[in-house]
């Protein structure tokens, strides 16, 4: 199997049929599957999936668990243990992921990125641009500026710098035959600990093109991964040391100056919290 497209979801009945459009259209040279994995939605969705199975049979692999997967404890993990479980069950070369709120617009997408990486086999990851919405009518913007770099790797990310949009990422599949990371089942951002572990192994390329739409909402995590939550934030100095640590040392004065900037976030917030 060429590809994955690895869809984590949870009481999205209002966008998982616009996210499994988006995987539908795409137009591809090679075979992809789509492995979804609903955590026990209290909604309409896994309902919503069957009906697409039932289009197109042989192309979804549904896991539609009966009991949320959890962790319930502590908030900033909630879908860690859905997720993992589908990175493992993508049999792909290579996976793209899609959480079910979001959705993609380029029929081409999945082509481009696959080229580029078929052509790059030096580029463990390639994203691209995606159009950013708000359910409460904020205006909408690009994911990444206009100068966003072309080629990224881990020492950008050690910088403590985000520019992927998760719904961008198609990324070589090293998770078929390696396991996670010790440090990744600590580490509340998900999708930082995915993508330290793929560019250790190689560089990140950047499609400077929009090809996607990036939803964000009031139930979203993002409200819970916010640099005004203590906990989150000590978490995040935790996994900065932690990968570091795991990258034999070999980046500690870029990882100095990042845990530097939390010691000073983590003060200010200590000091507004016994103000009050």
């Amino acid at each position: 199997m060429k590809l994955s497209v690895c869809v984590p979801t949870y009481n999205h009945e209002q966008y998982i049929g616009q996210m499994l459009d988006g995987a539908f259209m795409q137009q591809t040279n090679f075979e992809f599957e789509i492995v979804i994995g609903d955590d026990a939605s209290a909604d309409a969705t896994p309902d919503i999936i069957r009906e697409y199975d039932a289009k197109r049979p042989g192309v979804i692999r549904a896991f539609l668990h009966s009991e949320n997967q959890g962790p319930k404890e502590p908030r900033e993990f909630a879908g860690r243990n859905n997720v993992l479980q589908l990175l493992k069950a993508c049999k792909g070369e290579y996976v793209a992921m899609c959480e079910g709120d979001d959705y993609w617009t380029d029929p081409l997408k999945l082509q481009k990125q696959v080229d580029f990486l078929d052509a790059n086999p030096d580029f463990a990851v390639c994203h691209h641009n995606m159009e950013v919405i708000y359910e409460d009518g904020s205006p909408s913007h690009f994911f990444n500026a206009a100068d966003q770099k072309a080629v990224s790797t881990i020492e950008d990310l050690l910088e403590d710098r985000w520019f992927m949009a998760t719904a961008s990422w198609v990324y070589r599949n090293h998770f078929l035959t390696e396991d996670f990371a010790e440090w990744h089942a600590k580490a509340a951002a998900g999708d930082w600990a995915i993508m330290f572990q793929l560019a250790a192994k190689g560089k990140i390329g950047y499609l400077n093109e929009v090809m996607g739409v990036y939803r964000k909402h009031s139930a979203g995590l993002s409200h819970v991964h916010a640099h005004t939550n203590l906990k989150f934030l000590q978490n995040r100095k935790e996994m900065f040391t932690n990968v570091g640590e795991w990258l034999g040392g070999r980046y500690d004065a870029t990882v100095g100056k990042t845990l530097q900037r939390y010691d000073e976030l983590l003060a200010s917030l200590e000091k507004i919290g016994s103000s009050n």
